[in-house]
């Protein structure tokens, strides 16, 4: 008589699907320098060659981006980096998977990915409701830290158009991105993953499972959850990254693949730009494919300031997770935040519109865009608080947008009492209606007052004599509202009547036209 584990009935579908009936094989022998592999152009893996990199217009003029940061570690409903802490015991997202999935050395991550059907997703209804919210740019979350790639890739079987939705879920969004005019862009994940998932290889230190390893430690899943058994992750900036070769040519074959199969505007590094030469390579692949597909360098490359990997400020657009920079950056850069949390969470606090807009026109002000994560349910439909925001900031962006795209910094930022701080994970602010943000375009100055304003608004700035502009002030309009706004320009402030019904309810803008 036959008889089957647990494990081995619940990995069964999972196996004929990937073809894993046979050990995974290792890939690390034979190692070749694919990023040697690439054609010649403009641009070289060097720093001196990346550093004569230009910002296209495109995505100065932006100033807002949606992005999908989705894929199966929504299923569990518990928020990000799930797939690493259901290996770390104490941790909430293990007591979760325990209770809900069992033990990780018999349902382990590998046996949630089946689960994500993505069965209500669609990206044209979705897409419709981001370029009304103002979207300009749309970024698809390609592969997280999971390993898993969630387009049609040619070089690893743990994917999205063979698991899961069985759908290129990468493509999809790209098609209904380009349909609606709005760029198109990817994130990649994948340079953390090799260290990041060091808990799947581990084991229970406690009984009933005590010794057992997790389902990361059988060699017939080493091509999701990677061999590097001797390669902790320790959330250090010395750790992010691993610093073996082979892992690195595996990153830019895949990457790579994606850069070429998806030809985006945008590709985005979740930390500094990973693996020295091989990192510096692709990148000028994707720069070098963007000239020769438009005629003209249209391609943006974000990672982070943090001290993992390299980060050359004339080389990339620097993207800043949750949080902002202090004054107006001399160069372009970016804001990653989401609504909620990372991946869909039953128990997370969302941001208010009133927290979006005012944050867009902060980031605007100091020459930023915002990338903003719209968290999606795992089978791809919105919770409430996602379709509140974009219902909301329709309307202030039907009436306000001249504030925001295509605008550039003023001579200073803003003033008022409220400053956020600067740097990752400090995006939070308080703003009164004495806050102000400065925007122009085409001679005309916007102010954003961050607050509701009421009664009178002093524009401390722009009072008689003031340094930043020697012409008086001719005129001043409440974008939204059809009546004469009253205003006198003194030498303490310009002094602005506010009509008693303001046009929106978030964040209101005067325009301002000078003799």
């Amino acid at each position: 008589m036959v008889t089957f584990s647990k494990r081995d009935v619940l990995a069964a579908p999972l196996m004929a699907a990937l073809g894993l009936g046979a050990q995974a094989k290792s890939q690390s022998s034979g190692l070749r320098e694919r990023h040697r592999d690439v054609p010649p152009g403009r641009f070289t893996p060097t720093v001196e060659s990346l550093k004569t990199y230009g910002t296209p217009d495109w995505f100065r003029d932006a100033k807002f981006g949606i992005w999908a940061h989705w894929g199966p570690q929504a299923v569990p409903r518990q928020g990000d980096w799930y797939a690493r802490f259901m290996y770390v015991p104490g941790h909430p997202h293990y007591d979760h998977h325990v209770k809900t999935y069992g033990h990780p050395s018999e349902f382990g991550y590998k046996d949630v990915i089946p689960l994500w059907k993505a069965e209500r997703f669609d990206p044209e209804a979705l897409m419709d409701k981001y370029a009304a919210a103002g979207a300009k740019y749309f970024v698809s979350m390609a592969v997280h830290h999971d390993n898993f790639d969630l387009w049609n890739s040619k070089h690893h079987r743990w994917n999205a158009a063979a698991l899961g939705p069985k759908r290129d879920i990468v493509g999809a969004w790209k098609a209904a991105a380009k349909r609606r005019g709005l760029r198109f862009g990817v994130s990649e994940h994948l340079g953390a993953s090799y260290s990041w998932w060091h808990p799947s290889h581990l084991y229970d230190q406690f009984w009933p499972k005590l010794g057992i390893s997790y389902d990361g430690a059988d060699p017939r899943y080493a091509d999701l959850y990677h061999d590097n058994r001797d390669e902790p992750f320790l959330n250090t900036p010395k750790s992010w990254y691993t610093t073996n070769p082979a892992y690195h040519q595996r990153w830019f074959e895949r990457i790579r693949d994606l850069v070429d199969s998806y030809q985006p505007d945008l590709l985005y590094s979740d930390g500094g730009l990973p693996f020295g030469e091989v990192g510096r390579a692709l990148v000028a692949h994707l720069y070098n494919s963007s000239i020769v597909r438009t005629g003209k360098l249209e391609a943006v490359y974000n990672c982070k300031d943090t001290g993992s990997g390299e980060f050359h400020k004339e080389a990339v657009v620097q993207d800043v997770e949750r949080g902002v920079l202090s004054g107006i950056n001399p160069l372009p850069w970016q804001t990653d935040t989401s609504n909620g949390d990372w991946f869909y969470s039953d128990n997370y606090t969302y941001k208010t519109t009133s927290e979006v807009v005012t944050m867009l026109a902060d980031i605007v002000s100091k020459n930023g865009n915002l990338l903003l994560n719209v968290v999606q349910y795992p089978d791809g439909s919105l919770p409430p608080q996602s379709e509140q925001l974009l219902a909301e900031l329709a309307p202030w962006m039907a009436i306000n947008a001249e504030a925001i795209h295509s605008t550039r910094p003023w001579k200073i930022y803003g003033e008022g009492p409220t400053e956020t701080k600067s740097g990752m994970f400090a995006e939070k602010a308080e703003y009164t209606a004495q806050d102000i943000r400065f925007t122009t375009k085409a001679g005309a100055l916007y102010a954003i007052v961050l607050g509701e304003p009421s009664g009178e608004t002093a524009i401390t700035s722009l009072a008689s004599g003031n340094p930043h502009e020697s012409r008086r002030v001719r005129q001043v309009q409440l974008l939204g509202h059809r009546g004469r706004i009253g205003f006198r320009q003194t030498d303490r402030a310009l002094v602005v009547t506010v009509p008693g019904h303001l046009p929106t309810r978030h964040a209101s803008v005067f325009k301002i036209t000078f003799a």
